[in-house]
């Protein structure tokens, strides 16, 4: 079950509070700080620049800027240059098998992924850069949060285990964030970096699991049964396929850990017994970077 617009959005406002408004590019916040070169003064989305240029013969005495002169030998006019916001387009696994959670007083793999997708998104407005959904209008402002948490909210589950994102939805230079457990066939990641890399798409695998995934607490007799029913294994003594199963799930990290990497991509991971404020700071960090 995924929770409603307005709860969604209180504990989002929540967990990102504590994080300043996020610039997606490095090489853009080089130029936010480049001395003497700009001063920055925001201006409903993005941002825009105050960019000097040298006087030119029979430049009118009103286009000068004295006080930018003054630091000089020169005169220097003061031209402003528009920085147009950038895009960080977000994608939420909505497989059957992101509804688990192995406590019911812990949230599913899904409620935290949408959690972690509105918060982000947060962040990002923030800082003046458009967002969105990732085949949806990216926009920049407080009411694309609005329209975020009502979309996230009002998000339909599949009726397989896992999905997968369409490589044609991306777009040039974009920045994306897919959240998913990656349990299911990988195959797709493969094919989504590919055409990401072809196109300049950059971005963050989220891996999102629920503890008992990563620590297989259990023993005994235990039928383990797939969220949609497609798949089931009874066992009779389920502490035997302990160490298999673990070897397995570091396999599969290792695995998107190498194919990320290898698109210049990042790959990272998080536990829904943690706070979601630890997610958001590495996200913060790598998008910002």
């Amino acid at each position: 079950m995924s929770l409603g617009p307005a709860e969604l959005r209180a504990r989002a406002q929540d967990a990102s509070a504590h994080l300043p408004g996020l610039i997606l590019s490095a090489d853009r916040l080089s130029r936010l700080v480049a001395p003497g070169a700009h001063g920055l003064r925001r201006g409903g989305p993005g941002e825009d620049f105050w960019q000097y240029r040298p006087a030119e013969q029979g430049e009118a005495a009103r286009n000068i800027d004295w006080r930018r002169s003054a630091r000089s030998d020169g005169q220097f006019v003061r031209d402003r240059e528009a920085q147009t916001a950038q895009t960080l387009s977000l994608w939420v696994s909505g497989g059957q098998g992101m509804r688990f959670s192995g406590d019911p007083e812990r949230a599913t793999k899904g409620q935290r992924a949408q959690l972690l997708t509105l918060a982000l998104a947060m962040i990002a407005a923030r800082g003046g850069e458009k967002v969105g959904l990732l085949g949806h209008p990216a926009r920049a402002g407080r009411r694309q949060i609005d329209r975020l948490a009502e979309s996230i909210s009002a998000a339909i589950w599949s009726e397989e285990d896992g999905d997968a994102p369409s490589p044609d939805l991306l777009r040039p230079n974009q920045r994306l964030v897919i959240m998913s457990d990656f349990l299911t066939d990988p195959a797709w990641v493969d094919a989504l970096l590919s055409r990401a890399g072809s196109i300049g798409v950059k971005g963050v695998l989220l891996q999102i699991l629920d503890p008992d995934e990563e620590q297989f607490p259990y023993s005994g007799a235990v039928e383990f049964q797939s969220l949609s029913g497609g798949s089931r294994h009874d066992s009779r003594d389920a502490a035997g396929l302990r160490d298999a199963y673990l070897m397995r799930l570091a396999q599969r990290r290792d695995w998107l850990q190498a194919t990320a990497q290898g698109a210049g991509w990042y790959f990272g991971h998080h536990r829904t017994d943690t706070p979601p404020a630890v997610a958001l700071g590495w996200l913060y960090q790598v998008l910002g970077g």
